[in-house]
């Protein structure tokens, strides 16, 4: 009698218990997030925030950097490069279900369809004092600042260029703006697209208007702000605002430029901040960054190198003696750089030492190319007002041109029109090689390339597609076709692939 008691007294709460489960599950839907539950308080928002910051560093640097720079014209892939990255490199073969152009797709719009979650949850918090409301506030401006940084690398790699006369016709990438999983978007305009982003910046302004900028920032604050705005603005060709944002900037004062080649190894090695408008937090063991690691591929049981990529000779030889850059960013190509390709050992090949890694991260006897991600740098600030002003006044080009140029050892130059023009492209190269803006500028300058000069032969892999490679200006495959997975489940992105995918 007691053990049949006992049995009903198990079966009872049993149901008990599954009766209040089928309630929950009646209550919260299984296919969106409960923003009732998921915030309720200011902790709960800066919960996300962090997080936010954490899915910011897991979509910048590595196969969120390099693969547009391997598809371009300064780098050559070594014999043993495993065919990782083959096809971006060699353009044919290169299709629309590769993982480069998937990797960044997904990640950015996994990323923004949290934020809009957020963007939406944060409306639902109740906040008791006005610190909790500044603090939501500002929440609320990084996260719309966050929104338009992803869709500006998507429109730059996935939409057609920004072109004034077109661009309210040509297809720019789908826009979401709040969070829902079942949605199905078309693309957008170009010129919709860019308005949102300009739109998000402006919303973001009130609430970081009063976080002041400062030397290697891991958040947003009006200054990366103004960075994002004066980058967005030169790609639209809105020449006065990108050079206005700049040149705010520059006249700041808190970047100073580094004009030294101890001080600039730092920074590329040690992460020292002068010049970074934003630098993302990166802590060893466990709050890495992704890493530029194709360039050196050390082994450190053998002490050799095993690159996928060098540079080309015509790279190297863009860098004078006295630019306090070269030596930073390349190999000096001596017996302390021994290089292994196909078990031939070579002495004399230059690599690409931009990324090798802060000693300060690593987690073991060698380096694992870790680095604080430079999102931002006053450099670029520079690079964008002179060619900005190209368009406006050739005279108002000269004083940021030289003013990099002294930096860096160089002497200053006085030139006009296409000489001009050619020495602004020319130091933006310099400047900003192997940070994966190389295959976007040749796009927006409506140049084509031919890869030449390499430094050996012997070691690369031999090939039309290699390093002969021609690509003309008109080659669709500098946009990247929208992922195949993505046309194939949207209907209503059918029909709306770029040419040449």
């Amino acid at each position: 009698m007691k053990k049949q008691n006992i049995k009903k007294g198990i079966l009872g709460l049993f149901l008990s218990i599954s009766f209040i489960g089928c309630d929950d599950l009646e209550r919260f839907p299984y296919d969106a997030i409960e923003q009732s539950q998921s915030f309720q308080t200011i902790n709960d928002a800066e919960t996300w925030n962090t997080g936010m910051y954490a899915t910011l560093r897991g979509n910048v640097y590595g196969a969120f950097m390099f693969p547009t720079d391997i598809q371009a014209d300064q780098l050559n892939a070594t014999s043993d490069y495993g065919n990782r990255n083959g096809n971006p490199h060699r353009w044919e073969g290169f299709l629309a279900d590769d993982g480069a152009l998937q990797t960044i797709w997904f990640s950015h719009y996994a990323a923004i369809k949290n934020i809009n979650a957020a963007l939406e949850g944060f409306e639902t918090i109740s906040v008791e004092t006005a610190g909790d409301q500044a603090n939501l506030d500002q929440y609320t401006a990084e996260a719309r600042l966050a929104r338009a940084f992803y869709y500006h690398n998507l429109v730059v790699r996935f939409g057609n260029d920004y072109d004034p006369s077109s661009a309210s016709s040509d297809l720019g990438v789908p826009l979401e703006l709040e969070y829902d999983i079942s949605s199905r978007p078309s693309r957008n305009t170009v010129a919709e697209v860019y308005n949102q982003i300009l739109v998000d910046i402006e919303a973001a302004r009130p609430g970081l208007s009063d976080v002041e900028g400062e030397q290697g920032a891991q958040r947003f604050n009006i200054d990366v702000l103004t960075a994002l705005e004066a980058r967005v603005k030169l790609y639209m060709q809105d020449w006065e605002g990108a050079k206005s944002a700049a040149d705010q900037l520059i006249n700041s004062g808190r970047y100073p430029l580094i004009n030294n080649e101890e001080d600039f190894r730092s920074m590329w090695v040690d992460d020292y901040a002068q010049e970074d408008i934003m630098q993302l937090f990166v802590s060893a063991p466990n709050e890495l960054a992704n890493t530029n690691s194709i360039y050196l591929g050390y082994n450190g049981a053998t002490n050799r190198f095993t690159p996928d990529f060098i540079p080309s000779q015509w790279v190297i030889d863009m860098y004078s003696e006295d630019d306090i850059r070269k030596d930073v960013y390349f190999t000096t190509g001596d017996v302390n750089d021994t290089v292994v390709v196909q078990g031939v050992t070579y002495t004399d090949l230059i690599m690409v030492n931009k990324y090798s890694g802060n000693p300060d991260l690593w987690t073991g006897a060698n380096t694992n190319y870790q680095q604080a991600p430079k999102v931002f740098r006053i450099a670029e600030m520079y690079l964008i007002s002179a060619e900005a002003a190209l368009n406006i006044s050739d005279s108002q080009a000269l004083d940021p041109l030289n003013e990099l140029r002294d930096s860096r050892g160089l002497e200053p130059i006085d030139s006009s029109g296409d000489g001009l023009v050619e020495a602004v492209r020319d130091e933006r190269f310099r400047e900003l090689a192997f940070e994966g803006f190389r295959l976007d500028d040749l796009r927006r300058w409506d140049l084509g390339f031919t890869r030449r000069d390499p430094q050996n032969i012997q070691p690369l892999v031999q090939g039309p597609n290699y390093y002969t490679k021609s690509v003309e200006a008109t080659n669709p495959k500098f946009t990247w076709g929208i992922p195949t997975n993505d046309i194939t489940i949207n209907p209503n992105l059918a029909g709306q692939q770029n040419p040449g995918w």
